[in-house]
């Protein structure tokens, strides 16, 4: 069969070296910019990171030593280790993190003290600190801010649907939504009506004032205290919550979708197996379905295994990614069917995602629904299937099912027939063309949208002009 181009679709790749004379200027207006050391966090930061700097501002990095990100990769960039923690330590919860350092005390005096002396630094050499841009989970970051007199902006990695259910929580904690029995869970949530009481416990949150429910009402308190919000999204896609989240958080908003202007590729935390692409090169167009639940989801050997049987008995291609983490039991290799993967399937420990959601082979993304995951397949045209593990999974896998009309939501746990099912109907059959039809739409919206004069070639220009301001 002859060989297939790797991508369907160019992305936007603006000149990382911008040479008129207003970005010449700019280059004397530096933004300190501060990811949180997760990969869903990292991406959409660095992504960021690469469109400010090729609108000439210059950028500095601050980062942890866990989950540092690769420096060698953006020599553009001056990057800067702080906050200082143990890089091997493995923590794959974002609540056992916060609880480790984010509520440490020592945190919020480390980031004041360097955030200073970069500033004073900045001063001296006649370079102005514009800005500081985190992620919205540094929260104690807005009272250093406010210290320093320097203008916080937050970068929201998560939709704005996801955002106001969060920013609701501690109603949907005084109403019992987060302890309800199991006789509840296909009830619908009256405060959000596309929601099920179901969706609302995948969230994890505790009932009361502990663990991860206090890292939430920290964040959406101090993100309301801030600038401004930038969001990984694009007016199309969430127009329906423009109106709500400007209510709830009140400073200016710039709707941004950052895998239309840069891949992920340079700041994945893990290595990426390119060999995948020759046998990608050789699939029909729009006949694999691609399988990828992110950089911290886990199963068992009994859900694994279910997922292994589904894309057999689905009888069509498959490109699935299993990195080392991902299943709790290591026996399971052991117990697939024999002869797995075939011919018709492909495994990978890691991927360039957004360049396999972009290969014309490539007809579908079975996910976990992670807002990245989400952004990047919506930009790509790529129809879903939803498997929420918990946090915002489960909000974002509802929109995209309900609102978007863009995806299955496998709300009902792992079975193989139904998983061999939903991949032939997303793929192949006719009940799933409303669904191919509708992600295509919703791409050339996306495209519309970065075009000059569109939404986000819009919120651009107004958050350059808004930095430049500061």
């Amino acid at each position: 069969m002859k060989s297939r181009s790797r991508q369907k679709s160019r992305r936007l790749q603006p000149d990382l070296q911008p040479t008129t004379m207003e970005t010449t200027v700019r280059r004397h207006r530096r933004i300190i910019m501060l990811p949180f050391p997760f990969q869903g966090h990292i991406n959409p930061m660095l992504q960021l990171a690469n469109l400010l700097y090729s609108k000439g501002f210059s950028i500095t990095i601050l980062h942890t030593n866990f989950n540092a990100p690769r420096i060698s990769n953006y020599p553009h960039f001056t990057f800067k280790s702080i906050l200082d923690n143990d890089p091997e330590k493995r923590r794959f919860e974002l609540a056992e993190f916060s609880k480790d350092f984010i509520h440490n005390q020592d945190g919020g005096d480390a980031l004041l003290h360097e955030l200073g002396l970069l500033v004073a630094s900045g001063l001296d050499e006649n370079e102005r600190v514009s800005c500081l841009i985190t992620d919205s989970y540094w929260h104690f970051a807005q009272t250093v801010a406010d210290r320093l007199n320097l203008p916080r902006l937050v970068l929201r990695t998560m939709g704005l649907f996801c955002t106001t259910v969060y920013s609701s929580i501690p109603l949907l904690d005084a109403r019992g939504y987060f302890t309800l029995d199991d006789s509840h869970l296909e009830e619908r949530v009256a405060e959000f009506p596309l929601l099920k009481v179901k969706d609302i416990k995948k969230i994890g949150i505790e009932s009361g004032e502990v663990g991860y429910a206090v890292l939430i009402r920290h964040m959406v308190k101090q993100t309301k205290a801030a600038s401004g919000v930038i969001w990984n999204s694009f007016k199309e896609l969430e127009e329906p919550m423009l109106e709500r989240i400007s209510r709830d958080f009140p400073g200016p908003h710039f709707l941004i979708p950052f895998p239309k202007y840069y891949t992920a590729s340079s700041s994945s935390l893990l290595e990426q197996d390119r060999t995948i692409f020759p046998w990608l090169d050789q699939q029909p167009a729009k006949s694999v379905v691609y399988v990828s639940f992110g950089s911290l989801s886990q199963v068992d050997e009994k859900q694994f295994l279910e997922i292994g049987h589904g894309l057999v008995n689905s009888k069509q291609r498959f490109l699935w990614v299993v990195r080392d983490g991902f299943v709790e039991d290591l026996t399971w290799f052991e117990s697939l069917p024999v002869g797995f993967p075939g011919e018709r399937g492909r495994v990978a420990q890691w991927a360039p995602q957004q360049e396999v959601l972009a290969h014309e082979a490539t007809g579908a993304f079975w996910t976990h629904s992670g807002w990245n995951s989400t952004i990047e397949s919506v930009c790509e045209g790529v129809p879903m299937i939803c498997s929420a593990f918990r946090g915002d999974q489960p909000l974002d896998a509802r929109y995209m099912s309900d609102v978007s009309g863009v995806a299955v939501y496998l709300e009902n746990g792992l079975q193989r027939d139904e998983i061999a099912r939903v991949i032939r109907r997303i793929l192949v059959d006719e009940e799933g063309k409303e669904i191919r039809e509708s992600a295509k739409l919703l791409k050339q919206k996306s495209d519309l949208s970065v075009m000059k004069g569109g939404s986000s070639d819009d919120s651009v220009e107004s958050l350059v002009d808004y930095i430049s301001s500061l």
